[in-house]
């Protein structure tokens, strides 16, 4: 899928000054959706367009942080799609009619099993591992995790993630004189999933303190399963 993008991104960049941002929204709504779309063909090539100066928007530093608040508003959109459709039609009907959200029965099941196991803050941690990504938001919705929370952890596990996508395309512009958007692609997400482990390892000892402080000082209650 990747080569199938990235081969269209020629097209798409010399929209970028005009309708760029938009196209980051749209398509980080899309990958935190159902629909399986990978993010390295969104954030890297808008970090190396912003670095380029040709997103649209004065100062490529100035650039790279609205490309990447505005795939994480995108991502938030996404996901508050999962949310709530895995809230209204709950987990039943989805381990029967999944297929029609590119929603295998294995996949949810992998995903619930993850967040009844570690809890809500695994809607940040999560945001950020590939396969799983998209998915958690599914078993928030179905155990009716409180919008706030899920909203807090959902974009700070994206926030993380498309900034780390996105510095990685900034690097790649401001130092490469010519390379293709396949290669800017590739190159990007060798260089962000090297640092990926390092980032997941600080995301989970984070979440260890949340879940300390949760119980022991502010005892909040109980959020549902996902059953």
């Amino acid at each position: 899928m990747l080569e199938t993008i990235a081969s269209h991104l020629d097209a798409i960049a010399a929209l970028a000054p005009t309708w760029g941002l938009v196209f980051v929204f749209v398509f980080m709504a899309v990958e935190s959706s159902f629909v399986p779309f990978p993010s390295e063909v969104v954030m890297i090539p808008a970090g190396f367009l912003a670095a380029r100066g040709e997103l649209g928007l004065e100062g490529p530093v100035s650039a790279v942080v609205v490309a990447v608040a505005v795939g994480v508003a995108g991502s938030l959109a996404g996901a508050y799609v999962n949310y709530f459709v895995a809230l209204w039609v709950g987990r039943p009907f989805l381990e029967r009619h999944g297929k029609w959200f590119f929603l295998k029965p294995e996949a949810l099941a992998r995903a619930c099993d993850v967040f009844n196991r570690y809890g809500a803050a695994t809607t940040f941690v999560c945001r950020m591992v590939p396969a799983i990504r998209q998915l958690i938001s599914i078993p928030a919705g179905i155990a009716r995790m409180p919008l706030g929370s899920f909203t807090l952890f959902t974009a700070l596990g994206a926030g993380v993630w498309t900034a780390i996508l996105a510095s990685v395309g900034f690097a790649i512009g401001r130092s490469t004189a010519d390379i293709t958007y396949l290669e800017l692609c590739v190159k990007g997400k060798e260089a962000a999933l090297a640092h990926l482990p390092t980032v997941v390892v600080a995301a989970v000892a984070l979440c260890g303190v949340y879940v300390l402080v949760s119980r022991l000082v502010m005892k909040k209650g109980q959020i549902g399963r996902c059953f």
